[in-house]
């Protein structure tokens, strides 16, 4: 049971953070500033440091927030009943729906790095709830389809390997030779590539839809990983 004095903090921390991607918007991730917040929310600054102990926890707090919303807006969108090709349909345009919807924390997450700011480990694991979406659906197909990995399997990518046994386990791993492994890693970049170019404006002029170009793009990637439609 929630206690008065937890549901106190967990209330302030709210508006703390609230205050911050307000601040994101108007001036950026580099000129945060708990003063600003604490006059934002009319609290004195000591009560703010009470639970916000400097800038970088600042930021740190609101990459896991954001981080964790794209992440659960990806799980909501992924649907196991459906074909793996439509899967991967639905998690790329939630990366991309929510990009549009959250420019400025898109930004944080995916834009140029704040000066000084050293990310901790904290945020990692957040980080990784889109990509491990992505993962999911190219690995699911493959045990779907009793797809074996039939190419090599090198030291090199051994780290994605582990990622794959501690997001779903070691028939996961199983699957995934050096040739599947670089094209996986290759579309994961391709998407959040073409939605940061969308996102930060370098897509201007280039097509007359955008909207359908982004589609071609996660169609190819499709293809390219050979995914199932039904």
């Amino acid at each position: 049971m929630t206690t008065a004095r937890e549901k106190a903090r967990d209330e302030l921390t709210a508006e703390i953070l609230a205050s911050a991607r307000r601040q994101l918007a108007e001036v950026g991730p580099a000129a945060l500033s708990l003063r600003a917040v604490a006059r934002d929310i009319g609290k004195v600054s000591s009560a703010v440091y009470r639970y916000v102990a400097s800038r970088d926890d600042l930021l740190t707090a609101l990459i896991v927030q954001c981080y964790d919303e794209l992440g659960a807006a990806v799980e909501a969108a992924d649907r196991p009943e459906e074909s793996p090709r439509t899967r991967w349909q639905a998690a790329c345009a939630a990366i991309r729906d929510w990009s549009a919807a959250h420019p400025h924390e898109y930004a944080l997450l995916y834009g140029s790095p704040v000066p000084g700011y050293v990310a901790p480990r904290d945020t990692v694991g957040p980080a990784t709830r889109p990509t491990a979406v992505l993962v999911r659906i190219v690995v699911a197909d493959r045990l779907t389809r009793s797809r074996a990995a039939e190419g090599r399997r090198t030291a090199l990518y051994e780290p994605v390997r582990a990622f794959v046994r501690d997001t779903v386990g070691d028939a996961g791993a199983a699957v995934l030779d050096d040739d599947l492994v670089e094209r996986t890693l290759s579309a994961w970049i391709t998407v959040f590539g073409a939605v940061s170019f969308e996102r930060f404006g370098h897509l201007v002029g280039v097509t007359a839809d955008t909207d359908r170009y982004l589609d071609r793009v996660v169609e190819d990637l499709a293809d390219r990983l050979d995914l199932g439609r039904g």
